[in-house]
């Protein structure tokens, strides 16, 4: 499986692979060693502590090199007016008494769904790509629940970079 990412995804996370490889690791190598220097390891916090964040970065680093040598680059080939990678789209949502709500698509590297910021193989996203302003697009969440949306508008957006790729 490939993960469908953008050139500036790619390029975000090299350079975040960059920093930790060289400046963050070496880092906390050297407070583990300072930590262990302390004495007994069994009751030393600080070794303990050193060697989680340790543990967390090179995870993150196998992580990112994991992402970037599986990844697919994608472009948006979406028309002027059609629901594409990066696009605000305002829904309503006839059953919720017409609630509305904007959803900005972005890749599964960039998704925060309490910032309205989906990915395109989400359900809602995936309802949404390619369609029009004024469609009414299903979603269906499992397979014994779906509900309507009606596209509202298009808001036009492009990979300038803005959105930081997620850190866990």
């Amino acid at each position: 499986m490939h993960d469908e990412l953008t050139a500036q995804d790619i390029e975000q996370m090299r350079a975040e692979l960059k920093e930790r490889k060289t400046a963050t690791l070496p880092e906390l190598i050297k407070a583990v060693q300072e930590a262990r220097a302390f004495g007994d390891l069994s009751e030393n916090f600080e070794y303990k502590a050193a060697k989680q964040e340790l543990n967390k970065c090179k995870r993150r680093i196998r992580y990112l090199e994991g992402m970037i040598s599986s990844a697919k680059v994608i472009t948006d080939r979406s028309g002027e007016d059609e629901v594409g990678l990066y696009d605000k789209v305002t829904v309503k949502i006839p059953s919720m008494g017409d609630q509305e709500m904007t959803y900005h698509l972005v890749t599964t590297m960039r998704a925060d769904m309490l910032k309205g910021r989906i990915t395109r193989e989400s359900p809602v996203g995936s309802a949404l790509a390619g369609r029009h302003t004024g469609e009414t697009v299903h979603v269906q969440v499992r397979p014994d629940f779906g509900y309507d949306m009606v596209i509202l508008s298009i808001e036009k957006q492009e990979d300038d970079g803005s959105i930081k790729i997620n850190e866990f």
